[in-house]
């Protein structure tokens, strides 16, 4: 199974992308580099957690690291699109091995404020103070002499926004690869109508623009992708192309999810990326414990 792909530079102000796919959770991580000046940085990386038994393992984000030290690379920042249902963030833990500044859309307040209630946690503060920086729309800032700009890409959580550093835009749950379509909005904070307006913000980008998603499923067997363009995804997307309207699309994307079931690792995930990735601290066992709510979500799946 492809694992790794190199997406070249193809000129000036425009990054090379390294995607790191991790076949557990169907993600994707990114190192994107500046040719230039050799500085990076890593966006959604992931820290590994087996659910069946409890440990924690730092694998994947060990890769990336690998993977920097090889190309002699600088990390300048850490980077989340959002704070994920399907895997833990190792936001942290390579902000503690490179120094490099973490980062999130300022929204995440309000989702810190939604899980706060419900794993009630009274004394939890809900200001994003876990990163070191959190973006707004428009902001820009600089990986090298790379340009950046954040966009608010609401809809799948409330916090969710798109990187945009040269000709790539880094979109995570918002559009998947065209044979798979877009990602579902029935999280807490979720909307199918801010998801369709978010991706039309997308699709307005040049036609070249490479875009790299968060996840791959790989319908029918195939091997993993996470790279398109925005002008493949307009023409080709199963859920957006061929003249779909936002009814049509809020319709298809809330009958959709009314049929699936919550992610296995929604209720681990949200307590360790609402705190920028931080595990809980150890009691006086020196073991460390998740807190799982009963009965607190919709979406249960008997079958």
């Amino acid at each position: 199974m492809k694992t790794f792909e190199l997406s070249h530079s193809s000129g000036a102000s425009k990054p090379d992308v390294a995607g790191f796919f991790d076949p557990r959770t169907f993600s994707v991580q990114y190192v994107v580099s500046d040719p230039a000046t050799r500085k990076c940085a890593i966006i959604d990386p992931v820290h590994d957690f087996d659910e069946k038994s409890g440990a924690t393992a730092t694998h994947h984000a060990d890769e990336l690291l690998a993977y920097v030290q090889k190309q002699g690379l600088e990390v300048e920042w850490v980077l989340d699109t959002h704070p994920h249902a399907d895997h833990f963030s190792a936001a942290q833990y390579l902000r503690e091995k490179t120094g490099a500044p973490t980062a999130i859309g300022d929204k995440v307040v309000d989702v810190q404020k939604l899980w706060k209630e419900i794993y009630h946690w009274p004394d939890f503060p809900a200001d994003g103070s876990q990163w070191d920086r959190l973006f707004a729309e428009g902001d820009t800032f600089r990986i090298g002499e790379l340009d950046t700009r954040v966009m608010f890409s609401p809809g799948h959580t409330l916090a969710s926004i798109t990187y945009v550093i040269g000709d790539a835009a880094f979109i995570h749950d918002t559009i998947f690869q065209p044979d798979f379509g877009t990602a579902r909005a029935d999280f807490p904070g979720g909307d199918a109508h801010q998801l369709w307006q978010s991706i039309q913000d997308i699709l307005a980008l040049p036609d070249e623009t490479r875009l790299f998603t968060g996840h791959d499923y790989m319908p029918d067997g195939r091997e993993p992708q996470w790279e398109s363009t925005v002008g493949e995804q307009r023409e080709t997307n199963k859920h957006l192309a061929g003249g779909v309207t936002e009814d049509d699309y809020a319709a298809m994307r809330n009958q959709r999810d009314s049929e699936l079931p919550m992610p296995k690792l929604i209720l681990h995930s949200l307590q360790i990326n609402t705190r920028g990735g931080r595990l809980p601290a150890p009691e006086a066992n020196g073991k460390r414990y998740l807190k799982i709510p009963l009965d607190a979500l919709e979406g249960d799946a008997w079958e």
